[in-house]
């Protein structure tokens, strides 16, 4: 009993960065997923990862409880940032919806349980797809799996407040902001045209109820162009989620002071 109970110390450092990584990562901590899945995913997955570790136990006292903040914070952290990089498509479905119309028809997100718009909705959804089919949930695996390398499980206290990390999380917000606008830039550029044709059209012709019919045109052509680049879109999200994997691993080392 007296091995048992120092080598769960270990064991519960692990729990403790795996679940709270779960709390906030795309995928697995949507609420459509039963928790009682997700805790058995978490409990499975650190106890898999205990045996690949050797080390000596920790002994329970006030500095093991620190480490154990720590590791909830930089699993909530990891989990955070993939999420904010993945939130670019929402940013985007946001443009889009402002332009064509759907801004006022906002609707409740199942897995997050917040408002959501209807194209962004859309796009989250697609871009899930995107990360199964790719195997991307397996590369998040892999992620939280070898964040002991950049951010041991005995270093006290990582980079939290450098300088380095403060810029690496402005730098990743500019950059989902900037891939937002791009993925939206077709479709927006092409209804802001719409738009202006239309108010050509309403001064030129009066007597024509541009609100009554300048709805279903931009509604229209707002799906047809979005059609026509949806091989664009999809690139973009294949390019966002490899985006997503590699800010982590920079995450991890600017954390860990590598």
């Amino acid at each position: 009993m007296t091995e048992i109970i120092p080598n769960l110390s270990i064991l519960l450092l692990i729990l403790v960065r795996v679940s709270a990584f779960f709390v906030t990562v795309p995928l697995f901590s949507y609420r459509t997923i039963p928790p009682q899945v997700r805790i058995t995913l978490a409990v499975v997955l650190a106890w898999m990862m205990y045996y690949t570790f050797n080390m000596e136990p920790f002994e329970i006292n006030g500095v093991y409880l620190l480490l154990v903040l720590k590791e909830a914070i930089i699993g909530l952290m990891l989990g955070l940032a993939a999420m904010i990089i993945l939130s670019a498509v929402q940013i985007a479905g946001g443009f889009i919806d402002f332009q064509m119309g759907f801004a006022m028809a906002n609707i409740i997100d199942p897995q997050t349980g917040v408002q959501s718009p209807l194209m962004g909705q859309f796009l989250n959804f697609l871009t899930l797809l995107l990360l199964l089919a790719i195997n991307g949930h397996h590369l998040l695996l892999d992620g939280i799996f070898y964040s002991y390398q950049f951010l041991p499980m005995d270093q006290f206290f990582p980079n939290f407040g450098e300088e380095g990390t403060v810029l690496f999380i402005m730098k990743m917000f500019v950059s989902v902001f900037a891939i937002a606008f791009q993925m939206s830039a077709p479709i927006v550029a092409t209804l802001f045209l719409v738009t202006l044709a239309l108010g050509i059209t309403g001064k030129t012709v009066p007597q024509m109820n541009i609100f009554v019919i300048g709805f279903p045109i931009k509604i229209a052509v707002g799906f047809l162009v979005m059609i026509v680049t949806m091989g664009v879109l999809v690139g973009v999200m294949k390019e966002l989620i490899e985006f997503m994997i590699v800010s982590l691993r920079e995450l991890m080392v600017i954390l860990g002071g590598g």
